[in-house]
């Protein structure tokens, strides 16, 4: 049995995985991690209304709960909140899995020092397909490189979303930057305006409205063709599916720093 400890509980992410977790039979979450301006019961169970997990520790200090699990998830929202729990599990040898995004190139190193303590996974999005699509990409682009295609990437969320590109975005972009031989912080775009034609650029564009769960397609456009590749979430359960799996996967994996590629083995 796999017993999780899950920061960021109470948001919407929380909720979808502790729902979820009731399907597995091998896995289990054991506690509860939360703000504390969030916290207004200390049982999981009665501050999430669900009787499975009555009588399960809810806190706001992940040391008091750590004991308790095997495996610290993370989706708190706030990447200063998830350093600071990857911090503390790792002093401890506590596998940790984060779906927090909005990442600073600095904390991102400082994920992977921890990283040489216990098993770390960070993905920008914890869906299995989303993931698929990254490996995808990195294959189409590598095999166009030189054949007189344009990359572009366009993303659309909910109109509720804080961060723009979204963290796949830029993960998008990393892969198919990666696979032009290229650095991905001097060829990405971020929107354009004016008269000037396109250059040697990976544009990424961002959509915000509505009730729109997540979707991100990368184009390949030519003379004449175009090849679209998209992933489009209808809804947030395949991200705490994702997440549940990338649990069962690291539990007993030796420290080192991992993606959800690694849980798919491509």
């Amino acid at each position: 049995m796999t017993k999780v400890i899950l920061c960021g509980a109470l948001g919407r992410m929380g909720r979808a995985i502790l729902r979820l977790s009731l399907e597995y039979n091998n896995l289990e979450v054991t506690a509860g991690v939360e703000h504390p301006d969030c916290l207004r019961d200390q049982d999981l169970g009665k501050a999430v209304g669900m009787e499975e997990f009555k009588g399960r520790v809810l806190t706001s200090r992940l040391e008091e709960a750590l004991p308790l699990g095997d495996v610290v998830v993370d989706f708190t929202g706030s990447p200063t909140a998830a350093l600071a729990h990857a911090r503390l599990s790792a002093y401890a040898r506590k596998p940790v899995v984060i779906g927090t995004t909005g990442f600073s190139q600095q904390q991102v190193e400082e994920l992977k020092e921890l990283s040489n303590l216990a098993p770390i996974l960070l993905s920008p999005n914890m869906s299995l397909g989303v993931n698929l699509l990254f490996r995808l990409a990195q294959i189409a682009v590598k095999a166009l490189r030189d054949k007189n295609f344009d990359v572009e990437i366009l993303e659309i969320h909910h109109r509720f979303k804080k961060d723009a590109p979204s963290g796949t975005a830029l993960k998008l972009l990393e892969v198919s930057a990666q696979a032009l031989d290229k650095d991905p912080s001097q060829v990405g775009k971020f929107g354009r305006e004016g008269i000037d034609p396109r250059g040697d650029e990976i544009g990424v564009m961002s959509l915000r409205g509505g009730d729109v769960v997540g979707e991100h397609t990368l184009y390949l456009i030519g003379f004449g063709e175009r090849i679209e590749l998209t992933h489009r979430a209808t809804s947030r359960d395949i991200f705490a599916r994702g997440t549940l799996e990338a649990c069962l996967w690291i539990k007993d994996k030796p420290p080192g720093f991992y993606t959800m590629l690694d849980v798919l083995e491509i």
